[in-house]
């Protein structure tokens, strides 16, 4: 009878907290979608996600493909956004340019967060490390970002994957930084010294305790890299430093169209508004998922 009563409990449980659960994620949609910032963010970036994975639907011309007779022509039916002074059409080379430069953000956004969160974390919770990998990030971001970045790629060579590396040693510190930060505010409350006190390990403690109350801050900061490496892979592309040619990317397209800038407008005017969309829908995103994980934010804004 009490084995009955005690399996009906759990059930009652757990179905409550299913329940529970459900209303939590219906009352964040409902959040979200009454966010404009972050709805506005979200349909740019999905809008440029998906012209990005459709760009061999959406276009029957190659990134690669030269005809000595179209160079420079101006937007027209047949080429929307114009030729280069290849004769390549431009909307195809946008198109396939969003998947390399949208592939570098994402990359450098998941390593700088896997790296900033293991670096920020150890750095919290000893205080010797505390000591040494703080120093080290202190020492990167002593240099400019962009001339780091310039530095790591001249050594390694102009390869996308060598781009990654670069402004993943660049952003880093930042991100770990922000993690470090969240997670000494999380090592000082009492629940953390009660499970030091039980005798949980200390790889328990940061990886199962600290680490989900630094995943909010995380997420809104690696928003922010994100954008900024869509920028700086921009800027390595446009002083040929970043992806070789003849590979399309929203920066080497713009570095294909200075010298032509005041005759051909359009090799620079479309990569740029393809940049700005990009970094403004992260920025927007960003600044919703804020105000949405953020609970200071939130009654700020209250």
């Amino acid at each position: 009878m009490e084995g009955n009563v005690t399996v009906q409990t759990n059930e009652l449980f757990l179905k409550k907290k299913k329940e529970m659960q459900k209303e939590r994620r219906i009352l964040f949609i409902r959040r979200f979608l009454s966010n404009k910032m972050a709805v506005i963010g979200s349909i740019i970036l999905t809008f440029l996600g998906l012209t990005a994975i459709l760009a061999p639907v959406l276009t029957s011309f190659t990134p690669y493909e030269m005809v000595a007779a179209n160079r420079l022509q101006p937007p027209s039916a047949e080429h929307w956004f114009g030729t280069d002074n290849f004769g390549r059409d431009i909307f195809s080379r946008v198109l396939y340019g969003s998947q390399v430069s949208l592939a570098v953000g994402l990359s450098v956004a998941l390593a700088t967060s896997i790296i900033g969160m293991v670096v920020g974390l150890l750095a919290a919770y000893y205080r010797l490390l505390d000591h040494i990998l703080m120093r080290i990030c202190d020492g990167l971001m002593a240099f400019p970002a962009i001339l780091l970045a310039i530095a790591i790629v001249a050594v390694l060579g102009p390869h996308p994957v060598n781009v990654v590396i670069a402004l993943t040693v660049v952003k880093s510190p930042e991100v770990a930084r922000v993690v470090r930060s969240a997670a000494l505010v999380i090592k000082e409350q009492t629940y953390i010294e009660a499970l030091k006190a039980q005798g949980a390990s200390a790889m328990r403690i940061i990886f199962m305790h600290i680490t989900p109350n630094t995943v909010s801050p995380l997420i809104i900061q690696v928003t922010y890299v994100f954008a900024i490496a869509i920028i700086i892979e921009a800027a390595l592309s446009f002083l040929g430093a970043g992806i070789p040619a003849p590979h399309p990317s929203w920066g080497n397209i713009l570095y294909d169209g200075k010298t032509v800038i005041f005759s051909a407008w359009w090799m620079t005017i479309f990569p740029g508004i393809c940049i700005i969309l990009a970094v403004l829908g992260l920025n927007l995103f960003g600044d919703g998922l804020r105000d949405l994980l953020d609970p200071h934010t939130n009654k700020a804004n209250k």
